[in-house]
């Protein structure tokens, strides 16, 4: 079949409201708003992403338990490998974001990078079919597998958000209004997916077999792929011209700008009449790149050599974004803790349900996961049109209004976490080493419920921030970088374990923090610490988003197409 996003622009004039601007059908031919994109196009995706999403967590979510159980690792080890593997994936979106956007555009990206995901789920399942004493060889194949799947995790990730949203037209205002309700029936496909996976996968995981519980998510993962494809002639691909990808074009921008940072414009007569015809000092929040438009005798360049203005606006809207990534790091941080930390929490815990069942403590997230698919529709059918009413504003209320009242959420869900393990180490203290303490797991489900909640504002409102506030081309990039939020974030939890592990632990690195006996660790005074990093990048937040500049008619950007 023919790629979609090969089609050249010649091939969609101007047509009426019948069909959709910049867009065309699986054939080319330009997509006929009736039967191509919207809820039919999005309901292939999102079932994908759920079906993707529960083959992932079947995996990531009992991950500390395998390592520190077949693989021996300690507790604080096994803690830092999974935030290393989970942001490694998270980072490798920025180059599957690159991939798609110059190489193969967002639909390829998909299917191939669902092929090495599958190829690696069958790999991992291999290792654990493998007779564990550990061997070398086997754990080597083991993590080859695991970053494998962090590869294709990272190429498939940005591009299916991106494909998804790009089913709903921003010129149409019932589907620009459907686009935004998009994101969070998305995030509540992501979340709805993995509830099976932490009740029944990881049952499987700790009493049957982990071979099987580790095939499992890769049937899952080739069903996804099936589920994408069945849609195939529903959705609405974007145009290919004939120009550079959008990120060439921005670091142009900022090689240009950096290149002329000594030039001064010229005020000659000629330029005046320049700058009237070019309107460069539109650009007023970051004038410095507006320098990218000069030549070295400080004139306006012009032509195909010249950096346009829309590409000085591109790359405006990239950084100015950057503030507001970087205050989140703190929120991207405290999120890796309910597979770590928290799951170790609960397997101390009395997890019995009646006299014959006990919950596996990987299975709490599964808390996390009910809460936000309870909470989602609530928020979409309730909160959303009473918002409308009372700001006007079609979500509700603004992104950042969401954004940062999920932030100071999960703020409140750290200090609960601290104040619930202060009270499991003062029973601990009358039992003997790491033995059962006689506390119930529902203490736990504060945490987790306000946990979830805190997702739906923060999550959901990242993605339709950095998704809005920037052109066509730059989109899954956006994501992309948005995504990268929860990567750094493991890797600056791994930091923060490593470093604090040194300094509370002996001499033979025993004790401390992270003690491998649970019930002598002080995780509580670690929740501690990330309440207060969530609470500081809660703040700059604030402080950033006062004057952050939303563009003004998102609209504009839709002269960019594939």
């Amino acid at each position: 079949m023919e790629n979609p996003t090969d089609v050249d622009s010649a091939a969609t004039p101007l047509l009426g409201d019948d069909f959709v601007p910049a867009a065309v059908n699986y054939q080319g031919h330009p997509a006929p708003r009736s039967n191509s994109g919207g809820w039919r196009s999005a309901s292939f995706i999102i079932g994908a992403g759920a079906t993707e999403r529960f083959a992932y967590y079947g995996i990531s979510s009992n991950l500390i338990t395998y390592l520190t159980g077949p693989l021996g690792q300690s507790t604080a080890a096994a803690a830092a490998s999974i935030n290393i593997w989970t942001g490694t994936g998270l980072l490798l979106l920025l180059l599957g974001a690159f991939v798609a956007e110059s190489f193969l555009g967002r639909y390829r990206t998909i299917v191939l990078s669902s092929m090495l995901y599958i190829l690696a789920l069958g790999l991992l399942t291999t290792s654990a079919f493998l007779d564990f004493r550990p061997n070398e060889l086997d754990v080597l194949l083991f993590f080859v597998s695991l970053y494998l799947m962090a590869l294709g995790q990272g190429a498939y990730k940005p591009c299916i958000l991106a494909f998804g949203a790009h089913q709903f037209d921003d010129n149409h205002p019932q589907e620009l209004r459907s686009r935004s309700s998009f994101f969070n029936w998305w995030y509540f496909s992501s979340c709805a997916g993995p509830l099976a996976a932490l009740l029944v996968l990881n049952y499987i995981q700790d009493n049957i077999s982990w071979a099987i519980g580790f095939g499992i998510p890769c049937i899952s993962a080739a069903i996804a792929l099936s589920i994408f494809l069945l849609g195939t002639k529903s959705y609405r691909y974007r145009i290919k011209r004939d120009e550079k990808c959008a990120i060439s074009r921005v670091a142009q921008v900022f090689i240009k700008a950096a290149m002329n940072w000594r030039v001064i414009p010229s005020t000659s007569n000629n330029n005046e009449e320049q700058q009237d015809t070019v309107p460069h000092l539109r650009s007023q929040q970051f004038k410095f790149l507006n320098k990218a438009l000069l030549a070295p005798d400080g004139s306006v360049e012009y032509g195909e050599v010249g950096i346009i203005m829309q590409e000085v606006e591109e790359a405006n809207a990239l950084i100015n974004l950057i503030p507001l990534w970087a205050s989140s790091l703190g929120f991207g941080i405290v999120l890796s803790q309910p597979s770590t930390l928290f799951t170790k929490q609960g397997i101390t815990m009395d997890r019995s349900i009646g006299s014959r069942f006990d919950v596996p403590a990987a299975s709490l997230q599964y808390i996390i996961g009910l809460t936000i698919i309870i909470f989602i529709p609530i928020y979409d059918r309730v909160f959303v049109p009473l918002g409308r009413i009372a700001t006007g504003n079609p979500s509700g209320v603004t992104q950042l209004q969401r954004i940062g009242t999920g932030m100071l959420l999960c703020t409140v869900s750290m200090v609960i976490a601290a104040l619930v393990e202060r009270k499991r180490l003062k029973t601990a203290s009358h039992e003997l080493g790491g033995a059962e303490v006689p506390m119930s797991f529902w203490w736990l489900i504060p945490q987790y419920i306000i946990f979830g909640i805190s997702d739906v504002f923060t999550i959901i409102g990242l993605q339709e921030l950095f998704y809005e506030e920037v052109p066509c081309g730059l989109k899954t990039v956006a994501l992309s970088i948005y995504l990268s939020i929860l990567g750094i974030g493991n890797f600056l939890s791994s930091f923060l374990i490593f470093i604090v592990q040194r300094v509370t632990s002996d001499q033979g690195g025993q004790g401390g923090w992270f003690s491998d006996n649970t019930n002598g660790a002080h995780l509580d005074y670690f929740y501690w610490l990330l309440a207060g990093v969530n609470a500081a990048g809660l703040l700059a937040f604030l402080c950033f988003a006062r004057s952050f500049k939303c563009s003004s008619n998102t609209n504009r950007w839709n002269l960019v197409s594939d």
